[in-house]
């Protein structure tokens, strides 16, 4: 399948493309889904980083389309990794529903990348849904003795059980139900952030929701809460319809 214009852009800013090769899925819950994948030599090449994801294409009615996802559990050695699906009505969706052993996805890797903070800040503070589950888990494994605050949105009950690797010492898990297109989050986090930031000198804002979610909290930190560009991280995840 070719990568249409996206693909040449990519390439252009020299994306690395993979194939990589199903070896089997679970349903995490109901609309919640892991795919299991060898690498297609990916990880020899680049190694692994905290929140590392890949573009992922798909056909979409005989038309290219890509989707981010990260990487769940990249073992370099064995050049095994797993994605995770928050499902819904769309083409990527629907691949992974179908996924079995042997199937293969073409992938590129562009544009992925984290600085761990140095020194190490004093808390970190991050808000996220289901679609960003495997960064926030892939984030707190890189900073395991870093307390943190997780607000995580959630749309249907089953989000609830969705597996957030969790130390119960040190951090604390927020569930705030999506309502008025997130805006119920946005209010949840700004009210909270000044005081979290006032006693936790330093903390790091790590935001990954929808776009408008997430555009609204990254402006509201750097700038009515004039926090260092360095001290925030934020990217919107997917863009709600």
């Amino acid at each position: 399948m070719g990568h249409g214009w996206e693909g040449v852009v990519l390439k252009l800013m020299r994306g690395k493309d993979f194939a990589f090769t199903v070896t089997g899925s679970e349903d995490v819950t109901d609309h919640f889904r892991r795919v299991h994948f060898t690498d297609g030599g990916m990880l020899a090449q680049t190694g692994v980083h905290p929140t590392m994801w890949v573009r992922v294409w798909f056909d979409n009615a005989g038309k290219p389309h890509q989707r981010a996802y990260t990487l769940v559990d990249a073992d370099p050695d064995a050049g095994t990794f797993s994605l995770e699906f928050a499902l819904h009505d769309s083409c990527a969706s629907e691949w992974a529903r179908k996924a079995q052993p042997g199937d293969t996805v073409e992938a590129t890797l562009q544009g992925t990348g984290f600085i761990t903070p140095d020194p190490l800040p004093a808390k970190l503070l991050v808000v996220g849904d289901p679609a960003s589950l495997p960064a926030i888990n892939s984030l707190l494994a890189a900073l395991p003795a870093v307390p943190a605050v997780i607000w995580f949105e959630t749309t249907h009950d089953s989000d609830k059980e969705l597996p957030l690797r969790l130390d119960p010492a040190l951090h604390e898990l927020r569930l705030v139900p999506r309502r008025e297109a997130g805006n119920h989050l946005v209010t949840e986090v700004k009210e909270a952030l000044p005081g979290l930031l006032r006693d936790n000198p330093g903390a790091y804002v790590w935001v990954a929701c929808d776009t408008a979610t997430t555009r609204s909290l990254s402006t509201f930190a750097r700038k009515d809460l004039a926090l260092p560009k360095e001290q925030v991280n934020a990217l919107g995840y997917w863009r709600a319809a």
